[in-house]
């Protein structure tokens, strides 16, 4: 059975950073293609990072720079990375794994507060 499960949210400040972490039971890192997603209040879920299997990571606009992607081989964990956090940055964030057969697993989602 596979789980997803992240951890690392919390509350903090503008301008602060958070390391989201992303635990996988059951699965293999390295054998998935892992994206973080975002979902705030009356908002649609937005993609926020993706790595490939093949190593290569993407970004929106908005996470660019702010925002790195990574995964650890040893813990079988992926890990969003957040700096100079923002307001509009507070939002449930979930990890997603996906396979090319069509497996598609998600985490439970952690809240992410950035607030003075």
């Amino acid at each position: 059975q596979v789980e997803l499960a992240e951890s690392g949210g919390g509350w903090v400040q503008p301008g602060g950073s958070l390391r989201l972490s992303c635990a996988g039971a059951g699965l293999s890192v390295v054998d998935f293609g892992w994206n973080w997603y975002r979902q705030a209040p009356g908002k649609e879920r937005e993609l926020v990072a993706a790595v490939g299997d093949n190593g290569g990571s993407y970004y929106p606009e908005f996470a660019k720079v702010r925002f790195t992607i990574a995964r650890d081989y040893e813990k079988n964990e992926v890990f969003l990375q957040m700096n100079s956090l923002k307001p509009e940055d507070t939002a449930v964030y979930y990890c997603n794994a996906r396979n090319l057969w069509g497996a598609d697993y998600w985490g439970q989602g952690t809240q992410v507060t950035v607030s003075s």
